[in-house]
Order: structure tokens, then sequence, then C-alpha cells
């Protein structure tokens, strides 16, 4: 097996991986352009505190849960579910939480800082980079199953996000108040709502479906240039040490072992490369939106969006170059 490995690698050709790395740019280039036009509107003073909080607020509440709604409910679950994926995917998302929950706690300080480090670390940017990946791969069958593994781990993310958040923050409430919270989420309630219409095939009509586009496409660039604006160098300078923990995890961590256990739970070709896309995206922005929303350390929250997508033009590559050289996906 060394043998064979050594092999592959030692045939990786120059060109092959530029077009590899070409490819995972063309998806994550547009994001790093967004992210620095708002530090640019920022320092020009065009974006200012109030501007990043209306529009944060505006995304978590509005314009996210109504690009999950549309994604959802456009999904064949009859066709498109595959349910030991999906599975697998909940399965490694939990072990990866409390892998990195026990890594924090043994390594981040303030406490405070604990949640977002964590929920940086495993909660990937599926629903844009990560169908992206899917898509450009796969094409249309990548795009359907890939659809509703996100639905699944999405709602996941957020319920683990919300108890992370609260731990750091010295929030405990009892059960009751965090399910109650969980329950009052607006990004779970976008999936939950798109799901019937999932499951029943019945089509929205079409004025609703234009609306909820519209607040969707409008997701991204909001809040990108909000996670841009908020950029703060000093703090990123002093929080580098909680940044590269989040880092690590979420480009190495969290891939390995999620890509592990898939190549030994026997997925092969579509699937496993939609667990190791999915997987290999960087951190969500969503995951500063919450950040902010609930109170903990946005800076931080940012700059380990900015690090993980920069991070994950390389990581990425060589993955998706490795395991096409190997003949597993």
């Amino acid at each position: 097996m060394i043998g064979n490995l050594s092999t592959v690698v030692a045939d990786f050709t120059m060109s092959s991986f530029l077009q590899t790395l070409a490819f995972s740019f063309s998806i994550t280039g547009p994001i790093f352009v967004v992210l620095v036009l708002g530090i640019f509107l920022s320092r020009r003073q065009m974006i200012n505190d109030n501007f990043i909080d209306v529009g944060s607020r505006l995304v978590f509440n509005v314009t996210l849960p109504a690009l999950l709604f549309i994604s959802i409910s456009r999904t064949s679950i009859e066709q498109s579910a595959n349910l030991p994926l999906i599975g697998a995917g909940l399965l490694l998302t939990v072990v990866g939480y409390v892998l990195l929950e026990l890594l924090a706690a043994k390594t981040v300080q303030p406490a405070a800082d604990r949640g977002v480090v964590v929920q940086g670390g495993f909660r990937s940017n599926m629903g844009i980079i990560g169908l992206a990946y899917c898509f450009n791969a796969y094409g249309d069958a990548g795009l359907a199953g890939a659809s509703l593994y996100l639905g699944a781990v999405t709602i996941l993310y957020n319920v683990l996000a919300v108890i992370t958040l609260s731990r750091s923050l010295n929030r405990d409430q009892g059960l009751g108040p965090t399910l109650r919270g969980i329950a009052r989420n607006p990004l779970i309630i976008g999936i939950l709502l798109g799901v019937p219409f999932a499951w029943s095939g019945v089509q929205l009509p079409q004025l609703v479906v234009r609306t909820g586009e519209y607040f969707a496409q409008m997701t991204l660039p909001l809040a990108l240039l909000c996670a841009g604006a908020s950029l703060n160098f000093r703090a990123m300078r002093s929080d580098m040490r909680s940044a590269l923990i989040a880092s690590a995890g979420k480009l190495l961590l969290v891939p390995l072992l999620t890509i592990g256990a898939g190549i030994a739970l026997g997925f092969r070709g579509l699937e496993l490369g939609i667990l190791t896309l999915m997987t290999s995206a960087p951190t969500a922005a969503a995951s500063y939106v919450m950040a902010r929303a609930m109170g903990g350390n946005a800076p931080l929250a940012a700059n380990i969006v900015v690090m993980t997508t920069l991070g994950s033009l390389l990581t990425t590559s060589l993955t998706v170059t490795l395991l096409h050289g190997l003949g597993l996906i």
C-alpha cells in the first residue's frame, strides 16, 4: 500500500495539479474578492458598525433561511436521499465536534472564545462552496445528492453551534431554553419548512420561488461584505493562536477524520466525493453571523473564515488530486 501510494504521488503532474488548483480558486477566489471589498469599503467609511449589525441580522434571520428553504424545497428526497451517506455525515460531524471541544478546552484562552473556535473547526461552507464543488465535479447528480446531505447536516451544525457558543459564553440556561433557542433558530426553521415540499414533490408558486431567490442571492455577498468590514487586523494578531487552532481543525483534523472513516465504511466514487468536498470546504460565513448574533468574538470568527478559505485552496486541491489518483473518487 505504501509503495502504491508513493507511486501515485510520484506520478502527479504539475499540469494536473495546476488544473485542480485553478478549479478550486475559481470557487473560492470570488469569496476573497468580496471580503477584500468589505475591508476596502469599511476603510473608506462606506460601511460602518451599524451597517454590519443590521446586515448580519438580515442574513441570519431572512436571507440565509430563504436560501436553505429554496434549496431544500427543490430537492426530490425519493431520488436523492442516501441514508447511509447522510447518517455517516451526521455521526462524523458529532465525533469531530467532540474532538474539537476537547482540544479547545486544553488550548484556547479565554474560555469565551472556545465556542467560536469549535464552530469554526467543524462548520463547513456547504451551502455555497460545498455545493459548487459537488456540481462542478459530478453535475446534477452531485448537486442533488449534496443538497439533502446539506439539509440534514446543516440542522446538526446549527444545533452544535448553539450548544458550543452558549457553553463558552456561560449561557447555561438548562435543556428547555436551549431546545427552544434551537427550535427558534431561523436557519433550522428555513430547512424544516422546505422538507415537506421536497418530500411531497409539490411545486412552490412561482411568486414564492422568485421572491425567495431574490433574498437567497443576497446571502453570500452581504454576509461576506459584513465579515470583511468587521475584520480587525490587530485582533487577528492577538487571536492568531486561536484562529490557527480552528483552521487546523477545519482543514486537517475534520477532513482527515471524515474522509478516512468514509473510506473505511466503503464509500467510493460519487458518495466519497460528496463527503470529501462538503467536508473540505472552508468555514462557513454563517459561523461569523451566528457568533456575532450570539455575542461571541465576531472578529475571531471572521478571521477563521478568511484563513480557512485561503488554506482550503491548497488542502482541497491536494485531497482531491490524491483521492482521484488512488481511484477512490
